[in-house]
């Protein structure tokens, strides 16, 4: 009996140790996965995330120099509060891409951990074969034992292969040594790169401590505006509906310019119709009068393509358009339509602090409508087109300078401009300039700039732009 419960004893005691292995090894899979999936979340190497760190470093200081210009105001204005809301989300940005750096860190330290550990290891059992060759050669170290071994050979053969093993037994030896000589390099290297990642580790979590602390100054001064405008409902109330009014009136004045356009371009094609038609009709005649002069008449009986209320269709598989019945005019709108996501920036420095769409305004129960985009930049800087173009309006629109580029079926708008440098029906191309940004409503340096269509829908120009970063 007694024995017996010696063997259950001993069977538990192996089922604990198994069962304390088992969890042990899913601890570590758990660490390695998680370690993995932290290198894995960051598509972007370090060096990515560190230039992207750079380019919002830029942004930020860009925008913190137009919000002390703004501030000269002496007032609270929604472009003022736009401007810092866009700061916080730069700033977010800012500090997640710091963490994922982290995060890149803290996988190099465990993969340089693992790497530490191997190495160490392998160096062990190399030192540890090498100490058995070294006691094994001193044991034989006296001349007379090789000779023996030599002289016990039972042939020649066995003779040149006795010789030919301790040969080869010295090469392993030397060899063994390189290895370990190797090794303890390889491991200083691997001890290192992650005494380095430990550093790098700590100097970028107190950038991103000291930019979370920024990011509070930001949200507290977000608030203190935010607590201003709240005391000036009225004043806002009026400042929405005076911006309100301007983008309908440039809705309203762009609806027109397109109408015009398109009347002009269907008179045209209705007057090379005309001309088609007579052409067409001549020839018929010179046939009838001449059934010699067939090349003539190949060249002159054009033929007519689809009609489409009248007017033809330039190619059967684009939906109709007016502004597309010449060559031109539809290679234009292709051009633009597959630069979609990669249209340069009408301004050289600037930032976004008014987005497209409905936007509420924090501490209200307003909400304000942009048909575009506002870039808040320094007044007299350089306005481009994005694209290749005919400027179709230069002038007033309810007392903001604008500039109207046609580029086939779809238009871009520039406004709050202070000068001009094009003129109506002037042919432009992608970053030429069209003139110097102006003030707005809130009388800050600012930029509207707007993209639509034929029939003025309009579209988001972030999604147009190339990604700035």
């Amino acid at each position: 009996m007694q024995f017996l419960d010696q063997g259950k004893e001993d069977k538990l005691i192996v089922e604990t140790k198994l069962n304390m292995i088992k969890k042990f090894t899913l601890i570590l899979i758990f660490i390695i996965a998680v370690a993995l999936d932290a290198t894995a979340q960051s598509n972007m190497s370090r060096e990515d995330l560190q230039k992207q760190e750079q380019s919002i470093r830029r942004e930020l200081d860009e925008l913190n120099q137009l919000l002390e210009q703004t501030k000269r105001n002496k007032k609270s204005s929604l472009g003022q509060l736009a401007m810092i809301r866009t700061k916080i989300a730069k700033r977010e940005a800012l500090v997640s891409g710091i963490r994922n750096q982290v995060k890149i860190l803290d996988a190099a330290i465990f993969n340089n951990q693992l790497d530490v550990q191997k190495l160490n290891k392998d160096l062990d059992t190399l030192k540890s074969r090498y100490a058995k060759s070294i006691i094994f050669s001193y044991k034989g170290r006296s001349g007379y034992e090789y000779l023996n071994f030599l002289f016990s050979a039972k042939s020649f053969n066995d003779a040149v292969k006795r010789i030919t093993y301790l040969k080869s037994y010295r090469q392993n030896r030397e060899a063994q040594a390189r290895a370990i000589g190797m090794s303890q390099v390889d491991l200083n290297t691997k001890i290192g790169q992650l005494s380095d990642n430990k550093k790098d580790r700590l100097k970028t979590l107190n950038v991103q401590n000291e930019q979370l602390q920024v990011l509070e100054q930001d949200k507290k001064e977000q608030d203190k505006v935010v607590k201003q405008l709240k005391s000036k409902e009225q004043e806002i109330t009026d400042q929405v509906k005076l911006k309100e009014s301007q983008r309908r009136k440039m809705q309203q004045a762009l609806t027109a310019l397109i109408r015009r356009e398109i009347q002009e371009a269907e008179k045209r094609e209705k007057e090379r119709l005309a001309k088609l038609k007579a052409n067409n009709e001549a020839a018929a005649k010179a046939k009838a009068n001449n059934e010699n002069n067939n090349n003539t008449t190949a060249k002159a009986n054009i033929k007519i393509g689809k009609v489409e209320g009248g007017l033809t269709s330039t190619t059967d598989n684009r939906p109709y358009s007016a502004l597309e019945t010449t060559e031109e005019g539809r290679e234009t709108s292709i051009s633009f339509e597959n630069n979609k996501g990669n249209l340069p920036w009408p301004i050289d420095r600037g930032n976004v602090y008014v987005h497209f769409g409905v936007e509420n305004i924090p501490g209200t129960k307003l909400n304000r409508k942009s048909d575009g985009i506002e870039i808040a930049l320094p007044k007299g800087s350089a306005v481009k087109s994005v694209a290749n173009g005919t400027v179709i309006y230069v002038g007033d629109v309810n007392g903001d300078l604008s500039i109207f580029v046609k580029h086939g079926k779809y238009f871009t708008t520039y406004s709050h401009l202070s000068s001009s440098n094009v003129r109506v029906m002037q042919e432009v191309k992608a970053g030429t300039v069209l003139g110097r940004s102006g003030i707005n409503l809130d009388g800050e340096g600012a930029l509207l700039f707007s993209i639509n269509n034929e029939k003025v829908v309009f579209f988001d120009p972030e999604n147009w732009l190339k990604n700035r970063r």
